[in-house]
């Protein structure tokens, strides 16, 4: 009977190690493998190794991501390629964190998981990462391309004419909010790819309304019909014939300004032909000027200046200025200051 007993004892310590050493052999063919239950920035990793679960993650979790961004605003589209946003994440530590999490419990524990199916029920969050300069230049390109300034309402002249132009508002991009929107949609996959821009509005800072206030004075010549017209705050106040010059020495054309303004001038002839031997010289005041009254300088020596010339009025008689009756200029000198418009059409 102790014969048997002994027996029974030495084969249920034979069992016994064979168990145990059995269940050593399993564990150990399982210490390179992810437990069920285990998932890695929602990638499920579960029964894989270091490799396949790291192949996985990049596959199931990065590549996704590494899709343009665009915006768009009013017809246009912009671009963001995915490789400059440079995606990355420690793929390798999430899953070295995986295999750890997998031999929670010990072997008692592990075994018990290994029998009964159980998982471990871990979710690592892996540390994704992408270049956040590469979206600040990219938000700072959207910007150039949208923000406009605004333009003031203004007037359009002619020569016998002003025209109010309507302004037109600015707009400046909410770069805070797109950069915001471009970060958010930067890491989730599921997120618009396309994001449509918002812009703050920026209004003129001179109305339709407001304009006639910027020009208390302006001038309009129309060579055609030598007639000067004085205009105050955009309405017509006077008209004036004059002379301007004739052919080969044009009054020139454009918008100009009054640049001087000086009472019973002195001449400084031109260093021209048509000046003669008179060229270079300063003519005080006085018979031997044929600038009479009032000077005001427009551009490169032409200017409006009165004449005792009369008869050259409505016509193409000047070497480039603009004459007036000796009356007339006298009374527009006291109507215009230094920096009112003259357009000559």
């Amino acid at each position: 009977m102790r014969t048997k007993t002994s027996i029974a004892a030495l084969i249920a310590a034979l069992l016994l190690v064979l168990v145990v050493g059995g269940a050593y052999a399993y564990d150990s063919s399982q210490k390179d493998q992810i437990a069920e239950g285990v998932t890695i920035g929602g990638v499920d990793v579960s029964g894989l190794d270091e490799e396949e679960a790291a192949a996985k993650v990049r596959r199931k979790l990065l590549a996704p991501l590494q899709h343009p961004l665009k915006v768009s605003f009013d017809g246009e589209t912009w671009k963001l390629p995915g490789e400059k946003l440079k995606i990355r994440a420690d793929v390798e530590a999430a899953v070295a964190e995986a295999v750890e999490d997998s031999q929670e419990g010990g072997l008692p524990g592990r075994l018990v998981r290994y029998v009964s199916g159980g998982e471990v029920d871990e979710s690592i969050t892996p540390q994704v990462a992408y270049s956040v300069p590469a979206v600040n230049r990219f938000v700072r390109h959207v910007a150039e391309e949208v923000n406009r300034e605004p333009k003031n309402a203004d007037v359009e002249p002619s020569g016998d004419s002003l025209e109010v132009v309507a302004g037109e508002p600015g707009r400046k991009l909410r770069d805070n909010l797109l950069e915001k929107d471009l970060k958010a949609a930067v890491l989730n996959a599921n997120a618009p790819h396309t994001i449509k821009a918002a812009v703050h509005s920026i209004a003129p800072e001179v109305t339709k309304k407001e304009v006639a206030a910027e020009y208390p004075s302006y001038l309009t010549l129309d060579r055609s019909t030598f007639t000067l017209r004085l205009w105050k705050h955009l309405k017509l106040a006077k008209t004036y014939t004059v002379a301007v010059g004739m052919e080969g020495l044009e009054t020139p054309e454009g918008l100009y300004a009054i640049q001087e303004k000086e009472e019973n001038p002195v001449w400084n002839v031109p260093m021209s032909d048509w000046a003669g031997s008179l060229a270079g010289q300063t003519i005080p005041p006085g018979p031997s000027n044929p600038i009479k009254a009032r000077w005001m300088g427009i551009y490169e020596g032409a200017g409006i200046h009165g004449t005792e010339e009369t008869y050259s009025l409505g016509s193409a008689a000047s070497h480039g200025c603009v004459r007036m009756a000796i009356p007339d200029v006298e009374e527009l000198y006291d109507e215009v200051e230094v920096g009112t418009p003259i357009f000559i059409g």
